[in-house]
């Protein structure tokens, strides 16, 4: 049986694809297991992100509704990181990493095509379970 972070990886690689090319210009930026059976999905859109694009989201996934109750949120100002482009245009901003054997806070120094390097400490995308944007103004 697959552990929780397995599963978001399962849906991840299912659902991007899929919302990224029946909705041009949609970036799904993670999916997170809220619980066995409920799932949200973080988009931006350039034009940002509104019921009507969170419903059309919802509508692409409609098959996973037979199995889960699905949400579709904007990112808000805890912005969710999973991508190598995410980590980039965080540069120089501060954020939190959990990976499957730490939690870290620190700015993002540099990102690379396999790792971002958060203060002094160098992190395989692969290891990263959540990363967030941390809310300057908290």
């Amino acid at each position: 049986m697959p552990t929780t972070y397995e599963r978001e990886r399962e849906l991840q690689s299912e659902i991007v694809p899929r919302v990224e090319r029946d909705l041009p210009g949609v970036d799904v930026l993670a999916v997170e297991l809220q619980s066995p059976d409920h799932f949200t999905v973080y988009v931006d859109h350039p034009a940002g992100v509104d019921h009507a694009l969170c419903e059309r989201v919802t509508n692409v996934l409609r098959d996973y509704l037979r199995e889960y109750a699905v949400d579709v949120s904007s990112p808000g100002t805890k912005r969710p990181l999973r991508k190598p482009e995410h980590f980039e245009r965080a540069v120089g901003r501060r954020v939190q990493v959990r990976t499957r054997d730490r939690r870290l806070r620190g700015e993002v120094v540099a990102a690379g095509a396999s790792h971002v390097q958060v203060d002094e400490t160098e992190i395989p995308y692969d290891d990263i379970v959540r990363a967030n944007l941390i809310d300057e103004g908290a």
